[in-house]
């Protein structure tokens, strides 16, 4: 399982981007993959890579469908391979 922490900025576009969240936020949801959505990112549990790679690129595509000339992507990714880790196992171990 991979844990990415996702945030995804299109430039240029004034100072309210919620519409272009909401897009990308509904891109997630209909991947079917477990996410949160946090104040500045949104979290996604993905079985690999390539999932989370296709998962971007659909994003991406989706702010460029509602006009954003430029965007700018901000990744973090957790593949721990040592142990099964999901957002709910690593919110725990900190409690």
């Amino acid at each position: 399982m991979v844990i990415a922490q996702l945030s995804v900025y299109p430039l240029g576009e004034g100072t309210s981007l919620s519409r272009f969240v909401k897009k990308g936020v509904q891109v997630i949801k209909e991947s079917g993959y477990k996410y949160e959505i946090g104040g500045l990112s949104t979290t996604i549990e993905v079985p690999d890579l390539d999932a989370l790679f296709e998962l971007i690129k659909k994003v991406h595509k989706a702010h460029i469908e509602e006009g954003a000339k430029r965007v700018v992507i901000d990744l973090k990714v957790d593949d721990r391979r040592d142990k099964d880790a999901t957002i709910e196992s690593k919110r725990n171990s900190v409690k």
